[in-house]
Parts: structure tokens; C-alpha cells; sequence
């Protein structure tokens, strides 16, 4: 194990240690089971974010791991890439009640523990799952616009490279939008490249 990915792991930790002690989001929080951080590989190029834990996410710790993540799981198989080679986490780290939409509030409060996520993974491309955690990126954009195609986005001191995806709980209800998820992440590997 490299320094560099204990000093990432420890950093994490500190991080997930800070938002239970200052109990950020006091609703969310007493109604959890835990806090769902993330879930991969410190050292990796890929990292997705997704809107907010559900049941399956709030029981085990770990993002994506219910009917969404299934799909996560199947699209990224679908386009070469292994779920164990990227960084997965949401922007809201508690399960909202009964799965509501997480409201802008407690999103803004998640946001500064977000981009130090992403500071202390410093992936090539940062991909979002659906509107919710792309709206904070590209306030402006429309999915259906704009899916699968890297933008270019400030954060901070950072220069990222952001690839708005759908969400995969869309692929539920609208069957078509799967093989459009799995033709998003088959670019995936060509923009790392460019990077």
C-alpha cells in the first residue's frame, strides 16, 4: 500500500469522523441507520456521484447497492470498467426519509464534504448520476442535453473533467435509457485518455 493511498485513506476517515461529530444534518441523521460515505478505490481515475442513499444503502454502508446499483453494477460491466476500479459516493451521505428527494438544505450543507471527496481521490473525470448531483456542477444544463459528454468545470483550485450521466434508477422505468447509460460509460475510458 502506498503512502499516498494510506494518507487518502486517513484523510477519508477524518472526514466521515467530522461530519458525525458536527451532525450536519440532525433530520437525516437520527433517522439513519449510518452515514454512507463511499465505497472503492482511493486511487482511481472514476468517481460517481449519486443523489442520496436508500434502504439497501443505509443498511449495509455502502452507495449503490440496491435495484440502482444492480443497474450501476451491470452498465459498468457493460462498458469494461469494474465497479472496484472507481470511487462511488452520493452527495448526501444520510438516507432521506422514505426515499424523498433530498431537499437543496441539506444538498448545500453535504456540498464542502463533496468536493473534498473529490480532493482527496483527485480522479481524471468525476461522473454524475442524474440531475440532482449534476445541477450543482452545471446548474444551467438539461440532461437529456447534455449526457455522457465531458464539460469542463471549476472546483475550487481544480480543473475537472464532469460527465453527466443518467441516473440508473431512470433505466427502471425507461428500458431504452440502459443501452444509453452503457454507450455514456464506453466513453469513459477514451476521455481518461485525452486527460
Amino acid at each position: 500500500m502506498s503512502i499516498a493511498h494510506h494518507e487518502k485513506a486517513h484523510a477519508m476517515r477524518a472526514l466521515e469522523e467530522e461530519i458525525i461529530a458536527k451532525d450536519i444534518t440532525p433530520e437525516l441523521s437520527q433517522q439513519a441507520i449510518q452515514l454512507v460515505m463511499g465505497d472503492g478505490n482511493l486511487d482511481t481515475d472514476i468517481f460517481i456521484i449519486g443523489e442520496a442513499p436508500g434502504k439497501d444503502e443505509d443498511e449495509q454502508g455502502i452507495p449503490f447497492v440496491g435495484a440502482a446499483g444492480k443497474i450501476l453494477n451491470n452498465v459498468l460491466d457493460g462498458a469494461g470498467i469494474r465497479r472496484s476500479d472507481t470511487y462511488v459516493t452520493n452527495i448526501v451521505k444520510y438516507r432521506p426519509p422514505n426515499n424523498r428527494d433530498p431537499k437543496p438544505l441539506e444538498k448545500e450543507v453535504f456540498w464542502p464534504y463533496l468536493v473534498r471527496q473529490i480532493e482527496i481521490v483527485k480522479p481524471k473525470v468525476v461522473i454524475t448520476l442524474g440531475r440532482h448531483s449534476m445541477s450543482y456542477f452545471l446548474p444551467k444544463a438539461i440532461i437529456g442535453q447534455v449526457h455522457g459528454q465531458a464539460q469542463q468545470v471549476q472546483l475550487g483550485e481544480q480543473d475537472l473533467t464532469l460527465i453527466p450521466m443518467y441516473h440508473p434508477a431512470a433505466t427502471i422505468y425507461n428500458r431504452k435509457l440502459q443501452q444509453t447509460l452503457i454507450d455514456d460509460f464506453l466513453g469513459v475510458p477514451e476521455i481518461i485518455r485525452q486527460k
